[in-house]
């Protein structure tokens, strides 16, 4: 593939501690051939505005970058189907790469799909078109949470399974030379969730409700589901990704006492995962204002934030300690130009007090959006 042209407990018990390892800035916990380590990200954009140091351009990448919105995406994957194709190292690759070509992102973010992990897990999941992620079964008891962890236990994430993972992360940063790869995977709360309910919900009113009727089924639940996932977004590290990034789809639904409480000790334990290797994590969330601090404290380096809050205020509630990510509208990519590029120029200002901005979306690209826009966009953020 060319370069690219531009660059166990018993039932109900809590789940035991993970260790908080050290956290190397510099990678020193990573091979001698990881990109981080060997130079060619080491000052990439990317990495330097996530470093707090300043860049040679302000770096910008989407969320949802490769996907429905682009016609080659829809061309490879063409007869597959959405889990197949991220365990498919060569398609995911091509997948992966396809937005850097076209748009000349300053990063790539590695295809896959938050429950990933459970599939490789051996949980019985499939994305069912125009529904989502759906379990075979929900999981909503103390038995039945026992027997997940039982039949399905972290330990089985053995490097053989992970192959198809590792091998597409090196098949990618091999083509992508300079341009960093990113670490992709969903936080423990937004895979309990899934795993609660059975399938997507608007309110999560079922996990909500076993985390409070029985929280040390919740707490095994949700740290069976970070050491799943810390697994995973740990084996993309070492094989090459010089950020990893941690999304909990639907922390938004929680208070901040319930966050703190049910959720953050398991999210701290997934990041606890890579944190011994050094490079960059990034956190995000959707509808999670009133979380920025709490997210940041579970291990994050840099926050992401969505569009519903300005990113001066973010900084402000994040007490300017660290970079921030985001946040323009998605719904303002089908505007006017001269709204959007409005809109681009307002978020980068406000996004100037932070120690570091990455520029990107509040969320994910919508599947009709004009590819041609957002190469626009990107075009705009580094003319800035």
């Amino acid at each position: 593939m060319s370069t690219p042209s531009r660059p166990d407990a018993p039932t109900g018990a809590p789940a035991t501690p993970a260790p908080v390892l050290p956290s190397h800035p510099d990678g020193t916990g990573l091979p001698a051939d990881h990109p981080l380590v060997d130079g060619r990200t080491a000052h990439a954009p990317l990495v330097d505005a996530y470093r707090g140091r300043t860049p040679s351009r302000r770096p910008v990448w989407f969320m949802r970058q490769a996907g429905r919105s682009l016609p080659e995406y829809r061309e490879a994957r063409k007869g597959t189907a959405m889990l197949d194709a991220c365990l498919t190292p060569d398609l995911a690759s091509e997948i992966t790469l396809q937005p850097v070509r076209r748009h000349g992102v300053d990063a790539a973010i590695f295809f896959s799909d938050i429950v990933i992990p459970l599939r490789l897990a051996g949980v019985d999941v499939d994305i069912q078109p125009g529904v989502g992620p759906v379990m075979g079964s929900a999981v909503r008891t103390a038995d039945d949470v026992a027997r997940l962890r039982a039949e399905h236990p972290a330990e089985s994430l053995t490097p053989e399974v992970l192959a198809p993972v590792v091998e597409a992360v090196r098949l990618t940063t091999a083509a992508l030379g300079s341009t960093p790869l990113i670490g992709f995977a969903g936080a423990p709360f937004t895979l309990a969730a899934y795993l609660v309910e059975g399938r997507p919900s608007r309110d999560h009113l079922a996990a909500r409700t076993l985390m409070h009727a029985d929280p040390a089924t919740w707490r095994a639940l949700t740290g069976w589901a970070a050491d799943v996932t810390g697994a995973f977004l740990r084996a993309q590290v070492l094989a090459g990704t010089s950020a990893a990034q941690l999304f909990d789809s639907w922390a938004g639904s929680l208070s901040l006492a319930d966050y703190t409480a049910h959720v953050a000790p398991a999210s701290t334990r997934a990041l606890a995962h890579v944190a011994d290797l050094g490079v960059p994590r990034v956190h995000f969330g959707t509808g999670t204002g009133e979380l920025l601090a709490a997210m940041r404290d579970v291990g994050a380096d840099v926050v992401g934030v969505d569009h519903r809050i300005g990113l001066d205020e973010a900084v402000r509630r994040l007490d300017g300690r660290v970079p921030v990510q985001g946040n323009v509208d998605p719904a303002l990519l089908a505007a006017p130009w001269p709204v959007l590029e409005a809109h681009v120029r307002d978020v980068v200002a406000r996004g100037a007090v932070a120690p570091g901005h990455v520029v990107n979306l509040g969320h994910g690209v919508p599947p009709e959006t004009d590819p041609d826009v957002l190469t626009r966009v990107v075009a705009l953020v580094h003319e800035i």
